[in-house]
């Protein structure tokens, strides 16, 4: 197989030869799906329980209960205290953690092969039969409190928080995903169990699974520790359909948005509304960040950094969800120099809507993205995640090859085209540290047609 395989939520069992691989999914009739990668030569395994609930998902007045309620499910089960689920994994030195996303939470673990069963049967324990105890709710909401103040002691997380705000305003996917001191203190066990019961069930979960893995011994013990922790999983139920991909209108929640802090640089985050997950776009974007901000060969480090000295970290980056998304670009820099790196990098991306890029940046940039996405590939995590966000995002799974002749098929008119497009959108500036309006002020919107048309090459 090479290309691209669509995974109809009607189709119980699927099979995908692939160079190095093997892909098979099965739909349990409970609606449980179990997607596993087996890699030949493989001596660990990467295995992950997924739920399409995210921070965009809550009630307002509840917002961080998906991330309190990813930390309680390490903290004890009937079956096993807090402790035993650290020494499970701790006595066979495996790694286990978990993910909060704005429309996901992973709780993930990787393991030698041989320990699989393990790692399935205390993962489902904890999905499935969390106790969420009292006291241990209020002590994890002291540890949530503490990392929510280190969050705001980094001025990069602050940027990037009020960023998210700022170009998508009263989105849910604009929402900080730990929620704020506020509603983390008010936040309630019987609020958080609720949540819990409608969103943990068989017929949203997904289970992945990397590198060593039997796909039938995989079904298996996921069935059995399912059953273990308590799931009914006798009931037919169709597996959840998956987010509408509709694109949102977006009303932009702040075009500059200041946080004062007396820091020695000021985070310089400049951004519009962008592509949505599943555009036919997405390929043509990466290249655009590539070309502009994606490496030390990129046009904004070279300008920024190593003609002009003003930054050490300079980068551009794209986050795209279900139904929204944005292209930031990024720097750190002396406070006197903030509104300079501004139009030095919103030059450069209007830049690229202008003159375009040249042949030899576009080989650059489809060889820079083809070899990341193969190395990326040697590690079990990669793929275990690459089958999850097949799976609950655009039902869509593209193998390596088939990425690759995507990128290729990029031609420098489509990143032109695409560019000039987000150059047009509405602008949102945020800054953390020392700045002045007055000086942000000028870059904020984008230059009209007529004065692009003239901007010398």
């Amino acid at each position: 197989m090479s290309g691209a395989v669509a995974l109809p939520l009607d189709v119980p069992e699927l099979s995908l030869s692939l160079p190095d691989s093997r892909v098979r999914r099965s739909i349990l009739p409970s609606g449980v799906r179990v997607l596993s990668e087996q890699v030949a030569g493989a001596a660990s395994a990467t295995v992950g329980f997924w739920v399409p609930v995210g921070s965009r998902d809550e009630a307002a007045d509840a917002l961080g209960s998906t991330h309190f309620l990813e930390h309680l499910l390490f903290k004890g089960t009937p079956r096993r205290s807090a402790l035993d689920i650290a020494v499970a994994f701790d006595a066979v030195g495996g790694e286990h953690n978990a993910v909060t996303a704005k429309e996901y939470t992973c709780y993930y673990a990787k393991v030698r092969s041989r320990d699989l069963g393990m790692a399935v049967d205390v993962l489902a324990d904890m999905v499935a039969a969390s106790t969420l105890d009292p006291g241990e709710f209020e002590l994890e909401r002291g540890v949530i409190l503490e990392e929510l103040a280190m969050a705001e002691d980094d001025p990069a997380d602050v940027a990037n928080e009020r960023f998210f705000e700022a170009v998508l305003g009263h989105h849910p996917l604009g929402r900080p995903i730990g929620g704020n001191p506020v509603t983390i203190g008010n936040a309630t066990r019987d609020g958080v169990a609720a949540h819990y019961r409608a969103c943990y069930r068989p017929s949203s979960l997904v289970v992945t699974a990397a590198g060593g893995v039997d796909h039938d011994e995989l079904v298996r013990s996921v069935v059995r520790a399912l059953e273990d922790a308590g799931w009914d999983l006798s009931a037919d139920a169709p597996p959840e359909q998956r987010r509408p991909a509709d694109p949102a209108e977006l009303v932009r929640g702040a075009a500059l948005s200041i946080v004062e802090r007396p820091l020695e640089q000021t985070h310089l985050l400049v951004g519009v509304p962008a592509l949505v997950a599943d555009d036919d776009r997405r390929y043509a974007l990466a290249v655009l960040n590539a070309v502009l901000g994606g490496g030390m060969s990129s046009r904004l480090f070279q300008e920024v950094r190593e003609r002009r000295g003003l930054a050490y970290a300079v980068y551009s980056f794209a986050s795209s969800f279900s139904d929204a998304g944005l292209f930031g670009l990024y720097a750190a820099t002396a406070p006197q120099n903030a509104a300079a790196v501004g139009e030095l990098m919103l030059g450069e991306f209007e830049g690229l809507a202008d003159r375009g890029i040249t042949a030899e940046e576009l080989r650059r940039a489809i060889g820079q993205l083809s070899g990341s996405s193969a190395l990326a590939l040697e590690d079990s995590d990669v793929r275990m995640s690459r089958l999850g966000r097949a799976e609950l995002g655009n039902g869509e799974f593209v193998d390596l090859d088939e990425q690759i002749r995507r990128f290729e098929g990029v031609a420098a008119q489509d990143v032109q085209a695409l560019a000039a497009e987000l150059v047009a959108r509405p602008r949102s500036i945020t800054a953390v540290g020392v700045a002045e309006p007055a000086d942000l002020d000028g870059i904020l919107e984008p230059p009209s047609e007529a004065a692009r048309a003239t901007t010398p090459a």
